[in-house]
């Protein structure tokens, strides 16, 4: 297992290989060496002792974020915020950005993640599918959260993304580069790169590490789909609404996202990354992907996960002014109360 160190975080990379390229290697040279340090720090006073954790520092967060959906400005906010919320961030990165986990990296993964105390609270980060940590037999399972997007925008901007880049780091040549291909043409053209079955990405990431997951157009897929987001998720945001998605978080997660709204507003770091050369498909093209039945698939579980989403947020804030505003605590113990009553109809009755 190699780990990467940064701002007081640590990028774990639970199952890659060495790669050929040499600033790859010297990369898993440094985080080997960094990884040597910690275990150091932790025995140089003698055997190492067990970890004690409150109920509030033994938490996990997992956002195991879908490519094109502002992940990056979502996780930006989490690396800002470690510092001063005191919890690390742990960058889960596979070979060539898998997000399926082989059986015992699978393994690997879910004793990493629920037995090295040291990085808790944590909160992890990375392009894979949903894992069921329940299966794996431990106490207890972290805390997913996750974002989606308009599925046609989210493979407009991949398309593009691929060709051109973006602004976080402009100078990094992509896969594509050099295609000059508009996404519009590319549909009219039946290229593979905008073919609907490169729409199928949510649904098998919410989904899992199932073979069924990943056979593009499967009806139990987007079931499953569904039944985790409702079931496994603490939370599931859209792209369009992230600062709500934001302001949710911090209202009902502060040890890890106190701070986290207003960051988001006036932090340079928000909108970092936008994918340059973009250009928005015609309504023809559009309406051609449209009439795939994958479409269909990935907008119904899309427009599924918003409702879900306005749910919890139309139990959770008021709007005032243009302004929305989170509600204060809303439930009584009941109770408490019948015993403060009790004892004032005792006093009463004494007197």
């Amino acid at each position: 297992m190699n780990i990467q160190l940064q701002c007081d975080t640590i990028s774990l990379i639970s199952w890659a290989l060495f790669s050929r390229k040499t600033t790859r290697y010297l990369e898993r040279a440094i985080a080997r060496h960094e990884v040597r340090e910690i275990e150091q720090r932790h025995t140089a006073d003698g055997p190492r002792q067990d970890v004690t954790l409150d109920e509030e520092d033994d938490v996990v967060i997992i956002y195991n974020r879908v490519p094109k959906t502002a992940s990056t400005s979502f996780t930006n906010i989490a690396y800002d915020l470690c510092a001063k919320n005191k919890y690390h961030v742990l960058h889960i990165n596979t070979t060539k950005n898998n997000p399926v986990m082989s059986l015992q990296d699978q393994v690997r993964f879910v004793k990493n993640v629920t037995s090295w105390k040291e990085m808790k609270p944590g909160f992890y980060h990375g392009h894979v599918s949903y894992l069921d940590f329940a299966k794996f037999g431990v106490k207890k399972k972290p805390i997913y959260i996750n974002v989606i997007r308009d599925p046609i925008e989210r493979l407009v901007s991949y398309y593009y993304f691929l060709r051109f880049g973006d602004d976080y780091r402009p100078g990094l040549r992509r896969r594509k580069q050099g295609d000059k291909k508009t996404f519009d043409e590319c549909v009219a053209a039946g290229g593979s790169d905008c073919a609907p079955e490169k729409l199928w990405l949510q649904i098998p990431f919410f989904c899992g590490h199932s073979s069924e997951c990943w056979n593009v157009g499967s009806r139990w897929a987007l079931e499953q789909a569904k039944y985790n987001l409702i079931n496994e998720y603490f939370l599931v945001g859209v792209t369009e609404e992230l600062e709500d998605f934001i302001m949710l978080l911090e209202a009902a997660l502060p040890r890890f996202f106190r701070g986290a709204t207003e960051l988001y507003r006036t932090g340079k770091k928000s909108h970092l990354r936008k994918t340059t050369e973009k250009k928005l498909p015609t309504k023809e093209t559009i309406a051609k992907l449209q009439q795939s039945e994958i479409w269909k698939m990935e907008n119904e579980f899309y427009e599924f996960a918003l409702e879900q989403f306005q749910f919890v947020r139309a139990h959770a804030v008021r709007e005032k002014d243009g302004e929305l505003y989170i509600l204060a605590q809303n439930f009584l113990f009941v109770c408490a109360i019948l015993f403060q009553l009790e004892t004032i109809l005792s006093q009463l009755f004494e007197k």
